[in-house]
């Protein structure tokens, strides 16, 4: 419900600002330049849900093969303590357990081509055990808050679009992602855990919470130890070298319970087949509203509007240049992307560019992981998923500002 009222809002407000650009400022280019997006971000939408295409039969066919196997159950009954209480509506053992853990891990890694198939594979089992198929779960929305919240322990993408624009210290941004993204995912959780009532005080649960973050803490102090060349190689390495230990653990464990294991690929694969052609609808749509605002000025307003703010409490407004990173990543990932690059170009290693990439790092594309994680099960009331994932996003940003200031300014 609320995702269709955000949708409609993307298009009314960028409708009244090209009108005002029109008839005051004169801009005769800003309704051609909204027309073109409609089109171009259509065209952009069926392309992404065909590109999934590859990943999404391969992963899910790996997973196929981890279900019959028996790898899936394992790692469930290993997790079985902390899910049972942070998910209480999915059953012990059931195959939702192992699709999320493996989307955790594949987001953790930086591993988006990954962690998408594997996101909507989990979000398919949880709808199986969602008694009104056309209304969020409980466990739904958890997941796909924690999932919004995007915690990446080595933001490999942003780090070498560093390396290309010549920063002379490209992983300086690595711990200031990690402080934003533990922000954003710390409130998702706290906020859907009061929505659902889950008590994150119970021993096992923050036992399980503070190793996590324990885990992290010890990631964070192991690789901001080596050199920006070191990072970079160890980090692709062990990148590399879980993926292809996952995978041997799944055949291997395929073998040995003398399961058909290309057989089961090959039915899973399918089943990646059909979630991506399922999924352009809902892409191409919530694309095509996010490039029609972008294209409108409207983020532009905004950003001078937060700016405008901060001056009449005489509060620092370095960071506001970057700003419009952090409003895209919500909306578009390849937006923030670019607009990180276009801002960084001249000077990858000022204040602002540390700042945009912070920004890039700090928050997960809401919109398009809403529209494609629901659409893919048909899931109209939302409920308070994207609330949920919209303060996960505000308090991203807020702990990159935090970070940001604390490292670079």
């Amino acid at each position: 419900m609320v995702l269709n009222y955000i949708w409609v809002a993307f298009f009314l407000i960028a409708f009244v600002v090209a009108l005002i650009k029109l008839i005051v400022f004169q801009d005769s280019s800003v309704f051609p330049a909204m027309m073109e997006a409609t089109f171009s971000s259509a065209k952009t939408g069926f392309e992404i849900s065909i590109g999934l295409t590859g990943v999404m039969t391969l992963w899910l066919g790996l997973m196929k093969v981890g279900e019959k196997g028996g790898m899936i159950a394992i790692l469930s009954r290993l997790v079985a303590p902390f899910f049972s209480r942070l998910f209480p509506e999915i059953p012990r053992n059931h195959p939702a357990t192992g699709a999320i853990i493996m989307n955790f891990s594949a987001n953790i890694l930086g591993l988006d081509n990954a962690a998408t198939p594997l996101g909507l594979k989990a979000m398919k089992e949880l709808q199986e055990v969602n008694p009104n198929k056309d209304t969020a779960s409980n466990a739904q929305i958890m997941f796909l808050v924690l999932n919004a919240s995007g915690l990446t322990v080595i933001p490999i993408s942003i780090i070498a679009d560093r390396v290309t624009m010549g920063a002379a210290n490209p992983t300086s941004i690595f711990i200031p992602v990690l402080i934003a993204h533990s922000f954003a995912t710390l409130a998702g959780l706290i906020y859907v855990s009061i929505r659902q009532r889950i008590n994150l005080f119970d021993p096992v649960l923050f036992a399980f919470l503070v190793g996590s973050f324990g885990i992290v803490a010890l990631s964070v102090w192991y690789f901001a130890s080596l050199s920006q060349d070191e990072l970079q190689r160890q980090s692709l390495m062990m990148t590399a070298l879980i993926i292809f230990i996952v995978i041997i653990t799944f055949i291997g464990m395929g073998v040995y319970r003398k399961i058909a294991v290309f057989e089961t690929f090959i039915e899973g694969a399918k089943e990646g087949f059909e979630t991506s052609v399922k999924i352009i609808p809902f892409l191409v749509g919530i694309l095509v509203a996010i490039s029609v605002f972008r294209s409108s000025g409207a983020l532009d307003y905004i950003t001078d509007a937060v700016r405008w703010t901060l001056q009449l409490f005489n509060l620092n407004t370095d960071f506001v240049d970057a700003l419009p990173v952090a409003l895209l990543k919500p909306m578009s990932g390849q937006g923030a992307r670019a607009m990180m690059i276009a801002i960084s170009k001249d000077a990858p290693d000022s204040f602002i560019a540390n700042m945009a990439a912070v920004f890039r790092g700090c928050a997960e594309t809401t919109f398009y992981i809403l529209a494609l994680y629901f659409g893919s099960v048909g899931i109209k009331n939302t409920r308070y998923a994207v609330q949920g994932g919209l303060i996960a996003d505000l308090f991203g940003i807020l702990g990159g500002i935090f970070a940001g200031y604390i490292f670079f300014h």
